[in-house]
């Protein structure tokens, strides 16, 4: 008996050693790097050509079954890390061993990623191990998973040392034969080489002139009548006291960005987070409500005494400015587009804090810089006849303007049952208010007229999102873990990452999700939305690990094999759309 037992054991160990061996001779790897040396804190592209043996085939890096291991690329170093990676596309197979065909690669492949640099390390010799884990299998049999390795000698240089490419043939061919690298869009990947491109005086005028530029996009709407009614409701300072709190606004903004920047470097996390922050949801409705009882004469915004006598007799207004600048830039921060999710995107790799707190300063000026024009222009109002009692009036219409964002900003506590009626209840409210309870400056005869008009054109909105029109739209699932199947038999996928606070995310439901030819070829897709509204819960902070999503609106479209073909941040119409979605 006892020999019987030895001699299996020992058949055992003989079995599990050839086929350890038979696994290792099934794939072979060979690795190259675009650069024969590299500096501290950049990049350079890694390429691992892979070649399996005839007559057997690996698992892709998203295998249909369970049960069947994933091909995947890492690296073992403490000095350099993956950044991005893009996998091959497979091929669909039909095996003797499975009913269902599998996704698999065959022969000869590439696996091309972009590596980082650690900003810390010295220059010297470097030992890269590239691993490949993967699960070979013939037409009748898998073996057991395995690993092969490759290892790179990297000459880390310093700044004075000359770079040159190489493997150029290699690249040549993967950026022909590959999509853009995951985890990146295609708006990243030029504003980060814009910038890496540029030297640093530049890169700061591109992005002022970027942040400029933010202010034709959805979020910042709001903002610019808001300002307007805010600055215009104490225009009977002089126009350099305009200027000072345009200025000061300007510096709240600056600050708000300034800090998501520093954050966004030490932490990588996402620009819109803030606002999936209850605490930050009701500091915003709290500021609002607060800035809305000084319009109403409950007090003003003023600097102790003895700050205002060394200040030089700074006046009241300023500290309403700055934490109105503070608000402002939190409320545009989420989702004003492309071109800040690019450069959170860039910051965020940078991970340098003073790096990061320069740029989005920079930023913040240019998105803030027309609001010192518009400070001072408000202050046109203060000609106006019966300046003080109509600017009282003016300053009690903003007020109301003021808690209806409030408002808006509670929707996500709000059930949602109601939560579509608070709005208009508070807009037929405000329309009454002005028509039959607010007397002040009804002598002003075309202050009267406008009022009048005013109330009465909130009041038909109310009612008439009281009584929505029923429109058509994309068929959209609720988006949860595992309601993509395994095997699409669609087109694709396209999943809307969307938040309730989301002004784009609105636009993009009623003009380009409404369209007809959208709604006609959406029908190949499966469609799902995911709500990222909600608090920063382990599910929605899974969601955005998992699809990297930075900023809302994000629309992913998918293929059928379930890679990730379209990435849309912001808003597009629907020609665009329909576009992008023939895929």
């Amino acid at each position: 008996m006892q020999r019987i037992l030895i001699v299996f054991l020992l058949l055992t160990v003989f079995n599990t050693f050839a086929q350890f061996g038979l696994q290792q001779d099934r794939v072979k790897i060979e690795s190259y790097l675009s650069f024969d040396k590299l500096y501290p804190a950049s990049e350079v592209k890694l390429a691992v050509k892979v070649n399996v043996e005839d007559s057997w085939h690996i698992n892709s890096n998203k295998p249909y079954e369970d049960y069947l291991i994933q091909t995947e690329l890492t690296i073992q170093s403490n000095h350099f890390k993956i950044s991005k990676i893009s996998y091959p596309k497979p091929h669909d197979f039909t095996f003797d061993f499975s009913e269902n065909p599998l996704s698999v690669y065959e022969g000869e492949i590439y696996i091309s990623s972009l590596i980082e640099v650690s900003q810390s390390i010295e220059p010297g010799e470097y030992p890269l191990i590239i691993h490949l884990d993967y699960q070979a299998c013939n037409d009748k049999a898998c073996l057991a998973p395995t690993s092969v390795k490759d290892t790179l000698r990297v000459i880390v240089a310093d700044k004075q040392s000359a770079v040159n490419e190489i493997n150029q043939d290699v690249f040549k061919n993967i950026d022909l034969s590959y999509s853009s690298l995951t985890r990146a869009s295609e708006d990243d990947d030029i504003i980060s080489s814009t910038l890496e491109g540029s030297g640093l005086f530049l890169g700061l005028i591109l992005v002022f002139l970027g942040g400029l530029a933010l202010n034709l996009t959805p979020c910042v709407y709001p903002l610019i009548p808001i300002t307007i009614g805010y600055f215009g409701g104490q225009s009977e300072g002089s126009s350099g006291k305009l200027f000072m709190m345009g200025f000061l606004f300007l510096i709240g903004m600056a600050f708000t960005y300034s800090v998501i920047g520093v954050v966004t470097a030490l932490t990588g996390s996402i620009f819109g987070v803030l606002l999936q922050n209850p605490v930050v949801i009701l500091g915003i409705a709290t500021i609002f409500l607060v800035l809305s009882l000084s319009m109403f004469g409950v007090y003003e915004f003023k600097l102790p005494d003895s700050w205002v006598q060394k200040a030089g007799g700074a006046k009241q207004g300023y500290f309403g400015a700055f934490f109105m600048g503070l608000t402002m830039g939190i409320v545009a921060a989420p989702c004003i587009g492309p071109f800040v999710i690019g450069l959170v995107t860039y910051v965020a790799a940078k991970g340098d804090p003073y790096f990061g707190f320069l740029l989005f300063f920079v930023l913040a000026m240019g998105l803030g810089f027309p609001y010192l024009f518009l400070a001072v222009f408000s202050g046109k109002i203060k000609n106006l006849p019966r300046a003080g009692e109509w600017m009282d009036a003016v300053k009690h219409i903003f007020g109301f303007i003021l808690i209806g964002m409030a408002v808006y900003f509670l929707f996500p506590f709000l059930p949602g049952s109601i939560s579509g009626y608070v709005l208009p209840a508070y807009m037929v409210f405000v329309a009454l208010w002005l028509l039959f309870v607010e007397k002040l400056a009804n002598n002003v005869k075309g202050f009267k007229i406008f009022k009048i008009a005013f109330s009465v054109l909130i009041l038909a909105i109310a009612v008439y999102a009281f009584f929505p029109e029923e429109k058509n739209s994309v068929d959209w699932k609720p988006y949860s873990d595992g309601v993509i199947p395994e095997q699409i038999d669609a087109s694709g996928v396209i999943i809307d990452f969307y938040a309730d606070w989301c002004i784009p995310c609105k636009e993009l439901d009623a003009f380009t999700f409404s369209d007809s030819r959208v709604i006609e070829e959406s029908k190949k897709f499966y469609t799902f939305k995911a709500d990222m509204t909600k608090s920063l819960s382990d599910e929605v902070e899974a969601l955005r690990n998992k699809y990297n999503i930075v900023g809302v609106p994000t629309v992913l479209i998918l293929d059928s094999e379930g890679n990730e073909v379209k990435r849309i941040t912001g808003f597009v119409n629907a020609d665009e759309f329909y576009k992008m979605m023939k895929i």
